[in-house]
């Protein structure tokens, strides 16, 4: 297939996928395999980095003026009832923090699995059954917190310690576990899925960052390793540029449709989707097996 229609492809996925509860590491790796790509070479490495970028880019566009308003407010809060640890700025940084420690502990045991697809669908199966079940359970009850600026610090670290799940096990998806993981503290679906967004930005500039470093720096050994060294040319930055651009106008409508749904509707589809492509996942990797 022709790179650029593959890389327009690309971009949708990593854009429809990233934000929404359904994993973009499984998606992105499910539609390498279809399109046959290498994933030994650095180019496609970097590429699928880059177009997740183009998401993040999008991400700080929409909540600017959220951030704006949290810096300055910042450490008293809207209602001068926070402190330098409760505001949400600071909840987002402890969150993140609570993520990225045992994420960078864990390295080797995430390298392991970036490239299981039966490790994935088995993450979206049960991750699926999990959101679903907290979803409907939460729907029931009455949440406490029903505005990022009421959130507690318990709350934060707890959101950022399951949301290390997200990064050790691929298909888990941040979006789902924060998600889920403010629901069972008591949070709303709208609560949770704005914090789930704003510690989407640090989680995904810092850990995009670390694997673009990696790419275009390899240590010796891994890149006396490399079957094929990063080389650029003009059709490869056309390429890596039609991803961004894509991912980037794609994941601007998402994240604002998402916002909307949520407030009217629960995840139970989301929930349902993950189990039936978890399904077809392993039909389809024990059918290649065999």
């Amino acid at each position: 297939m022709n790179d650029y229609v593959v890389s327009v492809l690309l971009g949708i996925v990593e854009g429809l996928t990233e934000f929404l509860p359904v994993s973009s590491t499984a998606h992105l790796r499910i539609c390498e395999a279809v399109f046959h790509l290498d994933l030994s070479d650095a180019y496609w490495k970097m590429y699928t980095i880059v177009i997740q970028l183009g998401a993040i880019l999008a991400l700080l566009l929409l909540f600017t003026g959220r951030i704006v308003n949290f810096i300055r407010t910042f450490p008293r809060g809207e209602n001068g009832d926070r402190n330098v640890f409760t505001h949400p700025l600071s909840l987002t940084l402890i969150a993140f923090v609570f993520t990225a420690v045992p994420s960078l502990l864990l390295t080797k045991l995430i390298g392991k699995h970036l490239e299981s697809l039966i490790l994935m669908a088995w993450a979206l199966i049960i991750g699926g059954f999990i959101m679903w079940a907290v979803d409907s359970y939460a729907s029931r009850s009455d949440p406490r917190t029903h505005e990022v600026e009421k959130m507690s610090l318990a709350q934060a670290i707890w959101i950022g310690i399951c949301q290390t799940a997200s990064a050790v096990f691929p298909g888990t998806s941040r979006s789902m576990a924060t998600i889920t993981a403010g629901e069972i503290v008591g949070m709303s679906r709208p609560a949770a899925l704005e914090f789930s967004f704003l510690l989407s930005i640090p989680t995904m500039i810092a850990a995009t960052g670390y694997d673009l470093l990696k790419t275009l720096h390899p240590k010796a050994s891994e890149a006396a390793a490399a079957i094929a060294p990063l080389t650029m040319n003009a059709h490869r930055w056309i390429v890596l540029a039609i991803g961004f651009i894509v991912s980037f106008f794609v994941a601007l409508g998402v994240v604002e449709w998402f916002l909307a749904w949520v407030r009217r509707h629960g995840l139970a589809p989301f929930a349902i989707y993950r189990i039936i492509a978890g399904s077809l996942l392993i039909v389809a990797v024990i059918r290649h097996w065999l």
